[in-house]
């Protein structure tokens, strides 16, 4: 039974092709100081961070149907290690569990009515380090994924969420069990039963299975019970709300006269496991700080808010600017997500929008770069008013220091895609890297003779494309296949708190 290239709608056609393919070559599981000849050295701060290069890849068909009978497309949008279930095993491979999260379903003709929900799934890695290239087939069992689950997510009086763009608003409201405080003016969709819209981007795992989750619409920061029920909902300042003639208008079809971008909300989301310190970013600056020009959009805005206290409704507590790299046309690599690597230092996943699915099939920049508030200014409170710029035209206040940053981790590079069957620009086929990468995810090596190294994951958001599609159960062609594929780097990072990652992902 083949697998790779053809579509398939059946976990258990899945399955069984995992299965048939352990019948071939295998590649190895031994763990070596470097992934190929070339790494990548990087210093920030006095400390150097070293990309060992790529040991793992693995997809997800683009019509693999979850258990709703929808397609499961978009699940890079943001990933996240389940609590207590990676593992290092004895025969030099890992295992595990992703909470993946989609964004607002199939939305190539528009937003549709999408239940916003999670899913769970099962890995297995087996690091490949061997600088002779795989076959596409072969390069797919140093990453085997197995779905296994999904969670439907509600908000209040258990109503289902939606995808749609929000046109219309929810006054403020209290009054609501379990809530904290009074739910801010939410984003709502115009139907006949209004329900909260969403289009999430960002997710961050508790111990106790209660999750937070960024989105775009708002951009707002959701809570979330382990049974999809919302809890809480974090208001970013004012000067991040879009307002059109000065009122709040959620619509993500046009930019609004200040706030967040359309489109261009929270993208990242991390946290600070040992401070419960919940940091999201924007996707690219605010209108009022050049964010409707993507030549004047690279300074964007990082915050940071107080979760140590499940009582009390999360503190903002810090604020910086993060300029984004630019292309050689001077626009902005709009950053895709953010992860935590130790005080002050942060992964920022920039890219640009080429490749499978994409505009074009050159990508020119998908990076896991690094960047360091350590020098920069907190400007918590000083620019937080409604309309307030840091940067207005893109032109940064002399009298703020932005974070620093530095380009660490790419994507595409020529030789790391090879070993793997991959490759960057024509043809458009399968074995083409997607345009659309959104997520990463951070576990510890647990090699005795490299401490600091780690396993950084990644996956697409394949925008649920697919030529044997459903959406809300209606079958679909968009015309082209697009798999949700992963990536693995294996990285060393000195700065990293000794079992601060482990904490994090719960063991």
């Amino acid at each position: 039974m083949a697998f790779h290239g053809q579509r398939y709608s059946s976990l258990l056609l899945w399955t069984l092709s995992a299965l048939e393919c352990l019948t071939l070559a295998a590649p190895s599981g031994t763990i070596s100081p470097q992934a190929s000849a070339a790494t990548v050295s990087v210093n920030l701060g006095g400390v150097t961070y070293v990309n060992k290069g790529l040991v793992g890849f693995g997809l997800i068909p683009s019509d693999f149907l979850e258990s709703t009978g929808d397609t499961i497309g978009g699940i890079g949008s943001a990933i996240a290690f389940k609590p207590g279930t990676w593992t290092s095993n004895t025969d030099g491979t890992y295992s595990g569990i992703l909470v993946v999260h989609p964004d607002r379903g199939f939305n190539v003709d528009g937003t549709v009515d999408y239940q916003s929900r999670r899913h769970e799934i099962q890995f297995s890695l087996s690091p490949y380090t061997s600088s002779t290239p795989l076959s596409f087939a072969n390069a797919q069992l140093t990453l085997k994924l197995t779905y296994l689950n999904t969670t439907l997510e509600f908000e209040r009086s258990h109503t289902q969420t939606s995808g749609l763009d929000p046109t219309s608003i929810r006054p403020a409201q209290s009054g609501f069990p379990a809530v904290l405080s009074a739910d801010p003016q939410m984003p709502i969709a115009s139907t006949k039963e209004p329900h909260l819209t969403l289009d999430i981007e960002g997710i961050v795992m508790n111990a106790d299975g209660t999750y937070w989750i960024s989105d775009e619409y708002g951009p707002y920061i959701y809570k979330f019970d382990p049974s999809g029920n919302l809890l809480e909902t974090i208001q970013p300042p004012s000067a991040i709300l879009p307002r059109v003639s000065g009122s709040l208008d959620f619509t993500s079809e046009d930019d609004p006269d200040t706030g967040r971008a359309a489109n261009q909300g929270f993208e990242g989301l991390t946290v600070d496991p040992d401070t419960s310190t919940l940091y999201a970013m924007l996707q690219s600056a605010t209108i009022q700080d050049g964010g409707d020009d993507k030549s004047t959009s690279r300074f964007t805005r990082l915050f940071a808010f107080d979760i140590s206290n499940p009582g009390v409704s999360p503190p903002l507590v810090g604020e910086w600017v993060v300029p984004l790299p630019l292309s050689s046309k001077g626009n902005t690599e709009a950053c895709s997500e953010i992860h935590f690597v130790s005080p002050g230092v942060f992964f920022a996943l920039s890219r640009d929008g080429d490749g499978r699915g994409g505009d074009d099939n050159n990508s020119k920049y998908k990076q896991a770069d690094l960047f360091s508030i350590a020098n920069a200014t907190n400007i918590v409170g000083m620019f937080d008013g409604a309309s307030s710029a840091v940067s207005p035209d893109g032109k940064l206040n002399k009298k703020v220091t932005a974070a620093t940053y530095v380009s660490f981790v790419n994507f595409v590079d020529s030789t790391q895609l090879a070993r793997f069957g991959l490759h960057d620009g024509s043809p458009n086929d399968i074995t083409l890297i997607d345009a659309k990468w959104e997520s990463l995810a951070l576990a510890p090596v647990n090699d005795p003779a490299f401490p600091d190294d780690y396993f950084l994951f990644t996956a697409s958001d394949n925008d649920f494309i697919s030529t044997h599609g459903v959406s809300l159960g209606v079958p679909f062609n968009a015309g082209l296949d697009v798999d949700n594929q992963f990536l693995v780097f294996r990285v060393t990072l000195p700065s990293v708190r000794r079992g601060s990652v482990q904490k994090a992902i719960g063991i």
